[in-house]
This record gives C-alpha cells, sequence and structure tokens, in this order.
C-alpha cells in the first residue's frame, strides 16, 4: 500500500510539474492534459522502477522510451506534434539535483583549501557530471527512439497496428 500511495503521489506532483512546463512552453491547451498525463506516467514509471531495483539511468530510459512512444500515439488521438506533448512530460525528469551538486563542488574547488580539507571533492564532481549528462542523454535518446521509429511518416498518417511497425522497420 506504501508504495501505491508513493507512485500516484509521484503521478499527481509530475502530473501538475509537467502541466506547469508545458504552459511556461506555450503548449495548447488541448494538448497540455496529455503532456500532464505523460509526464506523470514517466516519472511514476521511474518511481517504481526506482523502488524495485533497477538503476537510475535505466529506469530514466524505460520511462523516457515510455513518454516517446505514448507521446507518439497522444499527438495521433489530439493531432498536435508529438514534441509539443513529450517535451514538458520529460521535463519532469531533469536531473537538476546532480547538475547543481557539480556547479557546487566546481565553487568549491576554486579554492584549494577545500581541496585539502575534502580529498573526495575531485570524485564527487566526476561523479555528478557523469550521472548528469548520462540522464540527460538517456533522455534524449529515449525521446528520440519514437520518432526514429515511426520517422517516415507524420503523426496524422500513423496507423497503430502490427504491418505499419513492420512495414517502417523494412523501409
Amino acid at each position: 500500500m506504501e508504495l501505491f500511495t508513493g507512485a500516484l503521489f509521484d503521478f499527481g506532483i509530475s502530473l501538475v510539474v509537467a502541466m506547469c512546463w508545458g504552459i511556461l512552453f506555450g503548449t495548447p491547451s488541448r494538448a497540455l492534459f496529455a503532456a500532464g498525463l505523460l509526464g506523470g506516467i514517466g516519472h511514476s514509471l521511474r518511481f517504481l522502477l526506482l523502488t524495485a531495483g533497477l538503476g537510475l539511468i535505466a529506469s530514466t530510459m524505460v520511462a523516457s522510451v515510455t513518454i516517446g512512444l505514448l507521446g507518439i500515439f497522444s499527438a495521433h488521438r489530439i493531432h498536435h506534434p508529438p514534441v509539443v506533448i513529450t517535451l514538458p512530460a520529460s521535463i519532469t525528469m531533469i536531473p537538476g539535483l546532480y547538475a547543481y551538486r557539480s556547479m557546487l563542488g566546481g565553487i568549491k574547488l576554486t579554492n584549494l583549501e577545500n581541496l585539502d580539507a575534502h580529498p573526495g571533492l575531485l570524485t564527487g564532481i566526476a561523479h555528478n557530471v557523469m550521472l548528469t549528462f548520462s540522464l540527460l542523454f538517456t533522455l534524449a535518446i529515449g525521446i528520440s527512439i519514437s520518432a526514429l521509429l515511426f520517422r517516415n511518416k507524420s503523426v496524422k498518417e500513423i496507423r497503430f497496428n502490427k504491418s505499419s511497425i513492420l512495414k517502417n522497420k523494412a523501409t
């Protein structure tokens, strides 16, 4: 029950955050709720995968691929480009904390006395920088996979059945 409550809370917060970013980016009102739903689904899926023991990068990859694929389907339904939906939805998984820790470590590094007092400072900075870039690349790749799968057709021409997926792979 605790896991369900945590996932539901995560879904709700992520839905609101994705919708707010959608408003900031000028997402049409018709696509705003879809962006919020995808943000909630993606972030709560990542939460559940992290709770199940999957790593942060792998969980983010699965969630971003899910957002990308559902974004193609949603764009087809509401007649808007997928980027209008997937961008605000994926913002909820931007690794801001790790980027902040990287910058804070870099600022501490400007004083050489901190390096003597904290010998693990460089290791911490390198870890946070690598994690930040890995998560950003994972988000970009995960969202782009759906565009690559359906690259030959516009969103309005996609038919969601097995034959169209096989036909896209053959070309």
